[in-house]
């Protein structure tokens, strides 16, 4: 078939089966995908047999995504919008796209669908690989390759309207597809997000040492968080949106989200569950602090809140509460002391000087 008719028709199908974004890049090797070999190299993704292993153990499947599938040609990217324009939580946060159901699950179904659906307009079977965030493929970088938005200083794909709350998702195929175009980068001289990471994380724009950031202390890494990242890590629970938050085009998609001017369709329903559990919008920190095994994992069903595990939580809301020094959970961070897990005892000692310091 033509390969301007194969990816209108990649593209149109993508948004019927719920997605927002849609675009086609070329499967193969680019600057941005080879970047992430001297990135490990320069030991931004942390050490071998580290939390990250993952990445650095696929180097060359991240490269070129013909290592994946052999015989890709195109690749599909497809966006989907989960920021509702809510402001962001003040209370104990969770990072926006870790409140409601695991998007992995949601949109990877999504991804299938679209397959099927390509395959039934060709009439054929087709050679296809789904993947979000769930295997050794940038799909940042082809989703900049495809035109869905450039990737700002923070490493993040951002779109010119809806800013980069976009989860992000990739099919690749062994179909002839005219790439699109790319977005040009509109971040110019502004480095809100750079500025304003707590612990530092960013070496230079477009540069992230992954070690530093919390998203990979308090999710990635079941380590002991490092005490010298720990002032910086607030009141986050899971995860950080600092440098999302603070980012122009996010501030101006929150504002007209809640002026109702950016409302999207959800006719399959996905935005509703990826919205924001009611536990998990401004959780109690008390709560968190009190959940046993069996109500965490009530509570975390179905959520990518699980990557921490419960340990993981527990901690890094033990951190949280030696930042906020409040005395209410005192009893609660006593009882993790005693606790039979060294690494959370260490955590509540030192969450209880701070406590008893202020």
């Amino acid at each position: 078939m033509n390969p301007d008719r194969s990816a209108e028709a990649a593209k149109r199908l993508a948004r019927a089966v719920g997605f927002d974004l849609a675009g086609v890049a070329a499967a193969r090797a680019s600057d941005e995908t080879r970047f992430v070999r001297s990135w490990a190299a320069d030991g931004y993704g942390g050490p071998e047999g580290g939390p990250l292993d993952y990445v650095l153990r696929r180097l060359d499947e991240r490269e070129d995504p013909r290592r994946v599938l052999p015989g890709a040609r195109s690749v599909v990217a497809v966006g989907f919008v989960f920021d509702d324009g809510s402001p962001p939580a003040t209370g104990p946060r969770i990072a926006r796209y870790a409140r409601g159901d695991d998007y992995h699950d949601v949109l990877l179904d999504r991804l299938r669908a679209l397959a099927a659906g390509l395959e039934a307009f060709h009439g054929r079977a087709l050679d296809t690989r789904c993947y979000v965030d769930t295997g050794p493929v940038q799909e940042r970088a082809f989703a900049a390759d495809a035109g869905l938005g450039w990737i700002g200083k923070n490493t993040m794909l951002i779109h010119p309207a809806h800013g980069s709350h976009v989860f992000l998702g990739v099919l690749l195929t062994d179909l002839d597809m005219t790439p699109d175009a790319r977005e040009p980068d509109h971040c110019g001289t502004c480095r809100a997000c750079l500025d304003a990471c707590p612990t530092d994380a960013f070496v230079a724009p477009h540069v992230l040492d992954a070690t530093r950031c919390i998203s990979y202390t308090t999710i990635e890494s079941p380590a002991p968080i490092p005490e010298s990242l720990r002032d910086g890590q607030g009141d986050w629970l899971f995860g950080c949106d600092v440098c999302q938050d603070v980012c122009p085009f996010n501030e101006r998609n929150a504002r007209n989200a809640r002026d109702g001017r950016a409302a999207l369709p959800d006719p399959l329903g996905l935005r509703v569950r990826l919205s924001a559990r009611s536990e998990w919008q401004t959780p109690s920190l008390d709560w968190v602090l009190g959940l046993d095994e069996g109500a965490w994992q009530a509570a975390t069903r179905r959520s990518a809140l699980r990557r921490a595990k419960r340990r993981g939580l527990l901690r890094n809301a033990l951190v949280v509460a030696g930042n906020r020094a409040d005395a209410s959970v005192r009893p609660r961070v006593a009882q993790l002391a005693a606790d039979e897990d060294a690494d959370l005892a260490a955590h509540a000692r030192w969450a209880l000087e701070r406590i008893d310091a202020r």
